[in-house]
Parts: structure tokens; sequence; C-alpha cells
């Protein structure tokens, strides 16, 4: 339904539009002609006056100055209001040359017009802003009078002393938000940044104290209850600065998420958490190709396998920043699928959600949804990842990763979907467990479709480390084992993982799929790889305590399939930069499918039959790095072809006890 616009304000602001548009005109004249205008000079205001009148309503209109709500004004009316002024006296000004040639008509009107045309009609416009800031919910004379001195503003009963840590545009909003809403029980006392040139300034009436250094001590003298963190983007080492103040103060501190997290870039009070670790890890702003990520998703319908997984669900919510037509959600998980629908259809109205409860296993059930929706786009991000439990169940790592990734490449090549983008891992680099080898399988199913020439379909492969905050990671588990007062576990004092934020993952990817042509795997800047053990030590002093004197880390060994490190490139993939600064991109390799294909039909028949051995044979003959350090076998074959051999895993058993997968 189309917004009404022809309604009783039009009309008036029509009319207010009218008179201010002959004041400017007449007023014009009045200047150029030091307020006696030559009667030649007022016949031609007269004629052109109704000329004038609807050049500028006209571009008024064009402009939707007509469809703003004015107590909202801002500086982007102000904008359209003047870009409506230049195009209004630039066709005035043809008008009158080729109407009446400019005998008798001094040229400065035009600017003169210009200018009075701007100051009244965004005047008019702010006005009406003015107005309802000044009224308000409290139209008393002292809530008027507040309002022009905020500094003077009364205190909020039984409210907090908020510190606003970073004087940025992140803590001028927060601050407005806090001043408007008398439900937000905190009184801004201050702010702390780091910008030698903001400090002693003020902010709406609320001084700049000093630098996040001397938070505590600016926190005892005006007695704040609490600091807020509203720095968009900062780096590992400044953020790690700021916490370890606010901690060495003594008061509770929380923060913003970074713009990433934020959907849309909405800045609200109701997005304030508790720091968490990922904010350790810095927080720069993902510059994304807006327009080009809404061409391939704007309008069409996506589809998101795994869509209620910890990077699925996060996909899903980037995707409908973009406007889609259509959602589907695609997910074996049944609770997980109800959580994200409910979510993504209070927040996007606008886009048709659409759950469906499917395995990708299941070829009845992709038959259903691709016949159904017809997809344009898929992002396949379903998988099994868990390297301990898929060691132990590897039939289920070829049955869902491997199997089901070639069922819905079938699929989108059937029902020619336009791209399909799958989410794979670092794991895949040299795997040395079944998780590692079955996702690299998936990738050279995928890379094969575009090298071979088998569809029309562009196949896009995005590779990236850990996630810090997904399910099975390894944050959750230290948070957990703090909780109960450890001890903290760690397989090995040298082991090292990249990590990135879920939101920052999903974002790359969009992107990735956005410049992707199909055959490529596109690999994510991970930034500094992590040491497991410091993550530890960060996280136990984090919640208060002292590493190994509070709460202990026991290292438990490395576990099967496990490797020190994790790499992102294996040896011979020509990696070559692009044109974003966190993507790098691997070009296709040569065509192998049929060989694959039979391969991939042998080992899921041996995952029929829970072959423990045999998968582990055929996956080596389908992924030749693959490495596996359980099978006395293949090591002796390795040895025997000169390939380094893995060094055996000090307890072979997949059925000892290691707790939760290390990421």
């Amino acid at each position: 339904m189309k917004p009404r616009i022809f309604n009783r304000n039009f009309f008036l602001v029509l009319l207010a539009d009218a008179l201010l548009i002959f004041a400017s005109w007449y007023g014009s004249h009045l200047l150029r002609f030091n307020f006696e205008i030559p009667p030649k000079s007022l016949d031609v205001v007269a004629r052109t006056f109704f000329a004038v009148l609807l050049i500028k309503i006209g571009a008024f209109y064009f402009f939707d100055l007509y469809r703003g709500m004015w107590r909202y004004a801002s500086i982007n009316d102000l904008f359209r209001i003047i870009m409506a002024a230049s195009l209004a006296s630039s066709l005035i000004f043809f008008y009158i040359l080729s109407a009446h040639g400019f005998v008798g008509f001094a040229r400065s009107i035009f600017i003169i017009d210009w200018l009075l045309t701007v100051l009244l009609i965004s005047g008019c416009r702010f006005s009406v802003r003015f107005f309802f800031q000044l009224i308000g919910k409290d139209d008393s004379v002292k809530g008027v009078a507040f309002r022009f001195f905020p500094m003077h503003r009364p205190r909020k009963t039984d409210a907090k002393n908020l510190l606003i840590i970073g004087a940025g545009d992140f803590g001028e909003k927060i601050y407005r938000e806090i001043q408007d809403n008398p439900d937000l029980r905190y009184n801004v006392v201050g702010f702390v940044d780091d910008d030698k040139s903001k400090i002693g300034k003020q902010i709406h009436g609320i001084p700049i104290l000093g630098p996040t250094g001397e938070i505590g001590h600016i926190a005892h003298r005006l007695h704040a209850d609490e600091a807020l963190i509203t720095i968009s983007s900062v780096s590992s080492q400044r953020m790690r600065a700021i916490v370890s103040a606010c901690e060495n103060s003594g008061i509770a501190f929380k923060t913003l998420p970074g713009m990433g997290e934020l959907i849309g870039g909405r800045v609200s009070v109701r997005a304030i958490r508790d720091v968490a670790y990922r904010d350790l890890l810095g927080r720069e702003v993902i510059r994304l190709e807006e327009k080009r990520i809404g061409s391939y998703l704007r309008n069409g319908c996506v589809m998101v396998t795994g869509a209620g997984g910890s990077i699925g669900s996060e996909l899903c919510r980037q995707i409908c920043r973009f406007e889609p037509a259509a959602l589907l959600l695609y997910d074996q998980a049944e609770s997980p699928l109800y959580d994200i629908d409910i979510e993504l259809k209070k927040n996007f109205p606008d886009v048709e959600v659409i759950p469906l409860l499917a395995d990708v296993r299941n070829r009845v059930h992709l038959t259903y949804a691709f016949k159904t929706y017809g997809p344009d786009v898929v992002f396949h991000a379903a998988a099994y990842k868990h390297v301990p439990m898929l060691e132990m169940h590897p039939w289920e790592a070829v049955t869902n990763n491997i199997v089901g990734t070639r069922n819905i490449i079938d699929f989108a090549n059937r029902y020619d979907v336009e791209k399909f983008v799958l989410v794979s891992t670092d794991k895949a680099v040299r795997p040395a467990n079944v998780m590692g080898a079955s996702k690299r399988a998936a990738e050279l199913l995928a890379q094969g479709q575009n090298s071979c020439g088998l569809s029309g379909t562009k196949y896009i492969t995005v590779r990236f480390g850990n996630v810090v905050g997904s399910v099975g990671s390894v944050v959750p588990l230290f948070k957990k084992q703090i909780e109960k007062g450890g001890p903290v576990t760690v397989t090995h004092p040298d082991v090292i993982r990249y990590f990135m934020t879920i939101p920052e993952a999903c974002q790359l990817i969009l992107q990735a799929g956005a410049m992707g042509d199909g055959g490529e795997i596109f690999i994510l800047d991970m930034g500094r790889p992590v040491r497991i053990l410091d993550m530890a030590k960060d996280l136990i002093a984090f919640s208060g305590f002292e590493p190994n004197k509070d709460i202990k880390i026991e290292f438990i060994g490395l576990r099967p399939g496990e490797k020190l490190y994790e790499e992102l490139i294996t040896e011979g993939e020509n990696i070559v930069p692009t044109q974003h600064h966190k993507i790098m991109v691997l070009r296709g390799q040569s065509c192998n499918q049929h060989v694959l294909n039979g391969n991939i039909d042998a080992i899921h028949r041996l995952a029929k039959n829970q072959d423990h051995k045999g998968i582990r044979l055929k996956l080596k003959e389908i992924v030749p790095e693959y490495m596996p350090n359980d099978i006395p076998s293949v090591r002796s074959e390795a040895r025997k072809k000169g390939e380094p051999a893995p060094a055996a895993d000090p307890a072979p058993s997949p059925l000892r006890k290691t707790g939760l997968p290390m990421g």
C-alpha cells in the first residue's frame, strides 16, 4: 500500500511554501534595488511569479520535500532543500532567458533568490523540529528551560552515574537517547576520550574529562557507577588497555557492539552488552560494497542451508539487510530454526521468511525446496564441524559434508541457480582430520562445476578459520570451566588458531559472493593468529581471577585429528589479492569431476557400512594431502612416497575423554 501524500498537512505545507516562494522572489528584488523596486522590474515580478511558483513547487516535489516528517528534520533534509533550490533556480534562469530575455532584469536576482529560498524553506522546516524538541514530553517552564541549558538538567532519581568512553558519533547518539528517554536510568556525568584535541570540550554541555588511562581517577571524583565503551572501531591493543583501566577503576563496564554487529548500523542503548572476548580481538569496521552485494541479493530468492547455526543465522540477518524478496531457512535442527525464523520475521517484516525443516542429505526435501521456491542464490553453510566427534563418526562427515554438498549442487544445477556460495574452513588445508578432509572434498566438488564447464551456476567457495562465539568454539568451553572454578583445559601450550567474529565472517562471505565469477576459493584475512594458551589466560583474567593461582590451566594433549596450527593456503595454491583488502582468492584447478564422483559413490557405500578405516583410506584417495595420523597403513604408504607423515597422536583412541572441540 502506497503512503498518502495529499493529506491536510501536505496542503498546509504547500500553502506555506507558496507564501515563502513569493517572499523570496519579491524579497530578492527588494534587496537588489535597495527596497525601491523600479516599475518595470515590479512588472517583471508580477508576470513571472506564477511560473517561478510552479517551477519551485515541482522541484520540491521531485526531491521529496513533501514526504518528510519535519519534526525529525536533519542535515540530509537540508541538503535536499539546497539541491531542490539549485535545480529550481537553474530552470527559472533558462525560463526567463527564453521567454523574456534579460531586458530590465537584474542577473543578481537569481543568486539572492536562491539564498532566500534556502533560508526560508529550511528555516520553516527546522522550526517545526525546534518546536517539537522544545515542547517535548515536558511542556512546563522548567522542562523547556532545561532544554536550553542541559548542563543544569535535574538528575534522574535512582539512576546510575555513567561515564561514556568515546566522545565520537557513537557516544553522542547514546547520550541523546539517554536524555530523551526518561525510562533509561542513567545520569551521564562525563565523557572520556584519548583524543587530546577533544579533552576540555563539551558535548551537549557534558564535559570531556580526560584520557582512558585516567578512568579510575575520573570515576572516583564524579562518583561514577558504570562506564560504557562506545568506540565503533578499535584495535585489540587499545581495547585491552581500556578494559584494563575499567577493571582497575573498580566500576562496572559494558560496551556497544562494533558497527559490523549492528544490523543496518543502528546505534541504540538496547544494543548495550557486557564486554566479551571478541571485543579484545579488535573491531575494525568492514567496508562492504553495498551496491555490488545488493545487486545479487535484492528482490531475489535466497536460500541458506544450516540457517539455524552460528554462521547460518548471522548470514540470514545480514542478507535481510539487502531486501531479498524471499529467504529460505533450510535446517534439520528444529529449535534453532524456530528461533531464527521468529527473530527475522519480527525484525524484517518486509522480507518473506520461509522456514524449511529439512536435511541436505534427503533429496526429497531438496526437490520440494527447489521446485517450490526456485532460489536464485544459495549459501551452503550446513556442515558437521566438530573435529573429535567426526573422528569417532566419520560416516556422518561423509554423508553430511560430502554427499549432502553434492546433493545440493545437483539441485542448484538442475534449477539454474545463479550463484552458489560454499562456506568452508581452514581445516580443509592439508587436513589431518576427517572433518577437514570432508570439507576439502566439498571444495573440490564446488570448484569443479565451473572448471569442468559442467554448470552455468557460479560456484564460489569461502574459506576462513574459527569464529568467536560459534557453537562448539573454545571460548564458551573456557567460560563454563571458569564458572565452575576450573581447571581450564588446553590441548597443547603451542596450539595457535585464527579467529574472527561471526558478523565479520558473514559480511566477508557476502562480499566474496558478490566478487566471484565461478570456480574461485576466496580466503578471508583472519589477522594475526592467537595462541590458545594466551586466550585461556585472558579469559581467566577477564573474569577477575589470576591464571594458575585462582584457576589452574591444564594441558590434556592434542586430540585425534588436531594440529598445532591451521593454515588457510595449501602448498601449490597460487594466491591472488582482490580489490578488497580483507579477501584473497585462489583460482580453479584442473577438471577431475568424473574421478571425484566415482570416489564419492564408493565412500558413500563405505559410510553406509560405517567402515572406519575404509572411509579414511578413500578420503586419502579423494584428498591426497589428507594425512590421518591413526592409520598405520596410510602412514606407511606416505613414507614410501616420500611424503611427510604427521607424528603419532599421543592417545590415538578416538574414545578417550577429550572434552569439547577446540574451535
